[in-house]
């Protein structure tokens, strides 16, 4: 009966992954390795869905060792990418550069971009505690799902994947960090979690005309999110885009306390 359960309730989850795959502009030829890398440990251990009654078995069949592959897959193309685009940057420079678009941020911030959270298969407990659009798990998701693509199709689709999630989306941040449209990815997310528009507020305008400074505040839901300084005002609410983006987790959390009250 347990066996049948489970059966049913993956063949339901295959069915909503089309959506996904979508969003991926990749394919799947074996959804059972999709499933994988979407399977948090915490939906493994769960007694109504464990089924070998061996916690190293159960560890296989969630997503680290996908994720552990996906890391180095990402890695190298990452290295790649920079290498061939930045031949004037240093082995220092192309470090810091590589860091920054293989971070955790990064990773959540592309993964929150494809609602990647909303395919995650977690225990109850987790689901309930916030851990769709936790940072850490959704980064890591995200790196199995490349493993899943790589062991799927190949080198050639998985490197397409990355550039198409990552190195198209990120190549201006690797360029000038200052240029980044910050606004524009935190409003995609916002939309994305269904928490409406973020809203931008002066909360401080000083000093002459020539010389102006801003403080500026992002909210939302009525909370604020982050905030900025700049010499205009766009400068100001893209570093408060940036500080909201960076404590995106934290406001989650909060909300989410908010609305369970």
């Amino acid at each position: 009966m347990r066996f049948l359960k489970r059966l049913l309730s993956k063949k339901e989850r295959f069915k909503r992954y089309s959506e996904l795959e979508r969003r991926l502009g990749y394919r799947f030829k074996d959804l059972e390795l999709l499933d994988r890398a979407l399977t948090h440990r915490s939906y493994i251990y769960t007694p109504n869905n464990s089924s070998t009654g061996s916690p190293q078995a159960e560890n296989l069949a969630a997503n680290e060792r996908l994720e552990f592959l996906g890391d180095s897959v990402l890695g190298m193309v990452v290295s790649q990418f920079l290498f061939e685009n930045f031949p004037g940057k240093s082995e220092g420079d192309l470090t810091k550069l590589k860091g920054t678009l293989v971070s955790e941020a990064t990773l959540s911030r592309i993964a929150r971009s494809i609602c990647l959270g909303n395919y995650l298969n977690l225990s109850e407990e987790e689901d309930k505690s916030g851990g769709r659009q936790r940072t850490s798990i959704i980064a890591d998701a995200y790196e199995a799902v490349i493993g899943a693509i790589y062991l799927d199709g190949g080198l050639v689709p998985a490197k397409r994947v990355i550039k198409n999630q990552i190195l198209k989306r990120c190549l201006e941040l690797a360029r000038d960090k200052t240029f980044y449209n910050y606004k524009g990815e935190l409003l995609e997310y916002m939309q994305a979690l269904r928490l409406g528009m973020p809203r931008y507020e002066v909360l401080v305008e000083e000093g002459p005309d020539h010389q102006k400074k801003f403080t500026i505040a992002v909210l939302a839901k009525g909370k604020k999110m982050g905030k900025g300084e700049g010499l205009t005002k766009k400068e100001a609410e893209q570093k408060a885009a940036k500080i909201a983006l960076e404590n995106i987790d934290k406001f989650l959390e909060e909300f989410q306390k908010g609305s369970d009250q």
